[in-house]
């Protein structure tokens, strides 16, 4: 592996309830119908790069590789499980293996990757959020999450017969993508450890120094052609997961409210109860608007081409919303709570055009 991380993340409960394909389907049931959808759409979109039998097996066991990432994070924090994350579940993987993948595609077009580098996107989007309940430690930046992540997400591809000798271009810009998409944990809170929901509110995508990081555990990398190029897709694969930004503006809004339930929930806060209140009005108001205007950025050209004016059209109604959702709660007084702060900026959001 090219960051060289040791091994610390062993299969879970879940993976071993989901070890293969057939397993994730049998157990899915009618929840497979989506990602089959996308699977298809996908397929047409790429015609262009199956070429021959080869390339159509590649894509084959990549899209089922796919479905079995999605599979297992229902099971694990989605749908069909007992520790539901209200962001990150299976709706997050359709997201963007769905629509923000099909926005890249008609920005750039088939040709501009390679059909091993779409299929890492396309993983990328079923497997960098695999894990989320690791303890919270940086390795040169890259976070706990993303190497359990990693880990499983070998596993997945070995499962689906995708493996790294095989596929070695596929591996890099997989292994590479999922790093760049921590958070960067600085500045830290007074107290605590961050948490996954925490870390979007924190420094940014570390695609943005993931150079710095090969730097310092690849050195030679920039003379490898398959390094730079798995460093250019990671830097997409960042410009995917926080694409949200560009969004129809309620899908962003409602994503920052299921950022902020999750970010609760893990803290062990109540959204009924009082201390959540100003947590959950600071986590709507400034955080969000810090995370758009300062922490955000898109990284690659594609992601820029792809997304960049759905954020713009989206930054006045962020203000907007932000600056209302605080003039209704100071109309009302202190609020009683973090639910109490939610009914406020919905109803604000509902008045926004």
């Amino acid at each position: 592996m090219i960051l060289g991380f040791a091994r610390e993340y062993p299969p879970d409960e879940t993976e071993r309830e989901l070890p293969d394909v057939a397993a994730a389907r049998a157990r899915l049931g009618a929840k497979a119908q989506p990602m089959d959808q996308l699977r298809a759409s996908l397929r047409t979109a790429l015609t262009s790069l199956l070429r021959n039998p080869a390339e159509e097996a590649l894509f084959t066991r990549a899209a089922d590789a796919a479905l079995l990432g999605y599979a297992r994070l229902a099971l694990r924090h989605g749908s069909l499980g007992k520790d539901f994350h209200p962001y990150h579940n299976e709706t997050h993987v359709l997201d963007l293996c769905g629509p923000r993948l099909d926005r890249l595609l008609q920005a750039i077009g088939a040709n501009a990757l390679e059909l091993p580098q779409w299929l890492s996107l396309l993983l990328f989007g079923a497997c960098h959020d695999l894990r989320q309940r690791e303890a919270a430690r940086l390795i040169d930046g890259v976070g706990a999450n993303e190497r359990a992540s990693w880990e499983e997400s070998q596993r997945i591809l070995d499962a689906c017969g995708l493996g790294a000798q095989a596929e070695p271009v596929l591996w890099t810009a997989l292994e590479l993508a999922i790093a760049g998409s921590t958070f960067d944990a600085r500045p830290l809170p007074a107290q605590g450890a961050l948490n996954a929901a925490d870390l979007v509110h924190s420094g940014g995508a570390l695609a943005a120094r993931l150079d710095h990081v090969l730097d310092k555990r690849e050195p030679q990398w920039r003379n490898d052609p398959r390094i730079v190029a798995a460093w250019k897709v990671a830097l997409i694969a960042a410009d995917l997961d926080t694409a949200n930004v560009s969004e129809d503006f309620e899908r962003f809004a409602a994503s920052g409210e299921n950022l902020c339930r999750e970010r609760e929930m893990l803290a062990g806060r109540a959204l009924a109860a009082g201390e959540s209140a100003q947590p959950v009005l600071a986590f709507l108001g400034d955080g969000q608007s810090r995370f758009f205007f300062d922490l955000h950025r898109f990284n690659s050209e594609a992601g820029i081409a792809a997304f960049d004016a759905g954020k713009q059209a989206n930054a006045p109604r962020l203000k907007a919303l932000v600056m209302g959702t605080r003039a209704r709660i100071a109309l009302c007084g202190s609020p009683h709570s973090g639910e109490d702060v939610i009914a406020a900026y919905r109803q604000t959001l509902a008045q926004i055009e």
